[in-house]
Order: C-alpha cells, then sequence, then structure tokens
C-alpha cells in the first residue's frame, strides 16, 4: 500500500512516473531524460531508508540468502539490464503502468513475471531433477 501511495503522491505532485530503475538511471546518470537530480537521489535513498525504519518499528525480517555471492551479482546485472531493455521495471510498469491502464505497461508486466515465473519453475523443478 506504501509503494501505492507514494506512486500516486509522485504523480500527483510532480507529475513523474515513480519507477525505480528510471529514477536510480538519472541518479547515476545513464538517463537521457528524467526527473531531476534532486527529485530521483531522494526517491532512491528513501527506499533503503524506508525499509529500515519500517523493519525497525514493524519486526526483522528473517533473511536467509541460498545463493552465492557471484550468482547474485550476475542475477542483479540481468535485471538490470532487462529494465533497461523492457524501458521500465516492476513500480514503473506494474504499479503506475497498470493503474494508468497503459497498455504497453499491461504487456511489459505480462512478459516479465511470465519469465520470472519460467525462471522459477525451471530453477526449482528441471535444474534439481
Amino acid at each position: 500500500m506504501l509503494i501505492g501511495a507514494a506512486a500516486a503522491l509522485l504523480l500527483l505532485l510532480t507529475g513523474r512516473i515513480a519507477g525505480v530503475s528510471g529514477m536510480f538511471a538519472t541518479v547515476v546518470r545513464i538517463a537521457d531524460a528524467g526527473p531531476p537530480w534532486r527529485l530521483a537521489a531522494a526517491f532512491v535513498i528513501g527506499l533503503p531508508v524506508g525499509a529500515i525504519v519500517a523493519s525497525t518499528l514493524i519486526r526483522q525480517p528473517q533473511i536467509e540468502v541460498t545463493s552465492s555471492v557471484p550468482v547474485l551479482i550476475a542475477a542483479g546485472l540481468l535485471v538490470g539490464f532487462g529494465t533497461r531493455l523492457g524501458n521500465g521495471c516492476t513500480s514503473g510498469h506494474g504499479v503506475c503502468g497498470i493503474g494508468r491502464l497503459s497498455f504497453r505497461s499491461i504487456a511489459a508486466t505480462l512478459a516479465f513475471m511470465a519469465a520470472a515465473a519460467a525462471t522459477v519453475f525451471v530453477t526449482r523443478h528441471l535444474m534439481g531433477a
């Protein structure tokens, strides 16, 4: 609910879509266009700060990392590449785009959710067999 509320507020107050990959691209200056740098930096910094505040006030999550660091780094780079290739991420397409009934965002969300489901199926059921 907080992600949706934050996305709605950003859209209402600034006219900008709350896509994390676009905000991050603006912060590291690899985006051609986007929000003002200060707005993007505040948004990106607010993500982990908000998680820390929430986990402090609510509860500490139980996190267990079962993959190796090189696999996690490769996965992160592939996700980053995919978000640039797809011109957006789950927050931009999934939360904001679907909320605006954007056909392009609906198609993108269906594509990356199908790819995620296929990846889980392959890694859990076919690679372990």
